[in-house]
């Protein structure tokens, strides 16, 4: 859950940070790209910890 909500937050804003600089379609596309592999990795890590702390 962790992990699909930080892509979609990451895609957001990476998306949207492109666009404040400028950024043609393509980078729009790749930032999203990036900070959602980032953002998701992220909420892979939350949920990990979650997870090691239930048990």
């Amino acid at each position: 859950m962790f992990v699909l909500f930080g892509a979609l937050i990451g895609t957001l804003t990476g998306g949207i940070l492109a666009k404040r600089r400028g950024g043609k379609r393509a980078d729009i596309l790749q930032y999203g790209f990036v900070y959602a592999m980032m953002f998701a990795i992220l909420g892979l890590f939350i949920t990990l910890i979650l997870h090691r702390m239930a048990l």
